[in-house]
């Protein structure tokens, strides 16, 4: 069995992915045109997890701006000109491919895409109690204001808008 590995996604990945998200994320469906659009609009923040030539996960990531949440299984139209966080829309692994640095590798190669651009903060809505995890690679939980909280309850109940600030210096995730 070989290691899995992030690389980039490809339209032909569309409907591996809407079927790890389908699996994934059920009380959160997204239509394919969605995710093909974040596709569209900046590839390298879009990567698809591969193991034995099959897709087990992917990671959909934009640049966007903090404290607002693009709507859920909604089209953003065009990127901010004046983006100021690279928006973390979703990661999804399959559970037999969790575990083995994959969620930090993929974290490692979105941390260096918004660094490459001038963007210094990482943004994401945790879901399904993810809080833990994505404090363990940096994040923080932010107080959200009203507009906020309207927003994070399309995502469920314990939606927590987070962000990591990258100013300063580098530092690994682990």
């Amino acid at each position: 069995m070989s290691k899995p590995h992030w690389r980039h996604a490809h339209v032909s990945d569309l409907p591996a992915i809407g079927t790890i998200a389908a699996r994934i994320h059920p009380d959160l469906p997204e239509s394919p045109e969605v995710f093909a659009e974040k596709m569209r609009l900046c590839p390298d923040g879009c990567l698809v997890l591969t193991a034995n030539n099959e897709i087990v996960g992917y990671g959909l990531s934009h640049p966007w701006m903090q404290y607002q949440i693009p709507p859920l299984d909604g089209f953003l139209e065009g990127l901010p000109d004046d983006a100021d966080c690279l928006y973390v829309h979703d990661v999804a692994v399959l559970p037999d491919f969790r575990g083995g640095g994959v969620a930090r590798a993929y974290v490692a190669t979105i941390e260096g895409l918004a660094r490459s651009s001038g963007i210094a903060a990482l943004a994401l809505v945790s879901v399904y109690a993810t809080r833990s995890l994505w404090e363990h690679f940096g994040f923080r939980a932010v107080t959200a204001n009203a507009e906020l909280r309207a927003t994070l309850a399309s995502y469920g109940e314990s939606a927590t808008y987070m962000l990591r600030d990258l100013a300063g210096p580098q530092r690994s995730v682990r």
